[in-house]
């Protein structure tokens, strides 16, 4: 099976990307299924339900978020109806919407999507994240309900993503880091099999601070004094994930490679896919 995950979507330039992208994408490298983080894709905070059903529209098969969900209210109205539509797993109980789903690749595989955040140097502080992702994998196994586990690790600490990863090695198929927006060079198979990246980098304007106009972060930096409202960047924007080769037999990771499209960064595309 061949999956592409996209690290998060910011503002319209990044949400834009994805939209006109993915569906060549989809055609181009033969994808089985694709996974977008969404929690950044209205004005850099939250996602609509508008934009939602356009990202699945464009070939999205599941949507991932973190900690700004909650951001435009009209999430919490969507959520609980969208099976779609993720959340961190790790909110409390009776939090609106759901933390994983199962789902049916085009190739025909099953699919076991989790969404959980990490909890060092993030607000709010949620639920043990180990504790939940051993929940999603007892709830659905690899190699029995599921024929492929995916993991969007939504944190700030590369440690703990890494610590989480190396928890569930050989139990998931890839455990990709989020909410950074800055991709890193680490991609990897573990020992146990399972494909790692400690952050997918986001779909936004890499002229900026983290997918926002650089000039009020700035500010802040040196005056300490807010000038007014982080907005999103306008500029053309890069999109980045990473692509994994999944086993039909194993459900394991065979390959993993970067994915980069758009200026400034250096493109990639992963080898195995060419």
């Amino acid at each position: 099976m061949r999956l592409l995950f996209l690290g998060d979507m910011v503002g319209k330039s990044g949400r834009t990307a994805v939209w006109q992208q993915l569906p060549g994408l989809i055609s181009d490298f033969r994808l089985d299924f694709v996974i977008v983080n969404g929690e950044n894709a209205a004005g850099g905070f939250g996602i609509t339900e508008e934009i939602f059903h356009a990202t699945i529209e464009a070939g999205a098969d599941v949507v991932t978020t973190g900690n700004h969900v909650w951001d435009q209210r009209d999430a919490l109205n969507f959520a609980p109806r969208e099976d779609r539509f993720l959340r961190p797993a790790n909110f409390p109980k009776g939090t609106p919407g759901k933390g994983s789903g199962l789902y049916t690749a085009r190739n025909g595989a099953r699919v076991m999507v989790a969404n959980i955040m990490g909890r060092v140097f993030m607000h709010p502080e949620l639920d043990d994240p180990f504790q939940a992702g051993e929940q999603e994998l007892a709830a659905c196994p690899l190699g029995e309900q599921a024929d492929a586990v995916v993991i969007d690790f939504h944190a700030e600490a590369t440690s703990e993503k890494m610590c989480f990863a190396h928890f569930v090695d050989g139990r998931a198929s890839l455990v990709v880091g989020t909410h950074t927006h800055q991709p890193t060079a680490d991609h990897q198979i573990l020992n146990g099999g399972t494909a790692y990246l400690s952050d997918a980098g986001m779909c936004g304007d890499y002229d900026s601070s983290l997918g926002m106009d650089k000039e009020e972060p700035l500010n802040r930096f040196l005056s300490k004094v807010p000038k007014g409202r982080f907005e999103a960047a306008s500029g053309p924007a890069t999109l980045c994930g990473v692509g994994v080769d999944i086993s039909d037999r194993t459900g394991l990771a065979e390959r993993i490679g970067p994915f980069r499209r758009g200026p400034r960064l250096e493109e990639a595309v992963p080898s195995f896919w060419l």
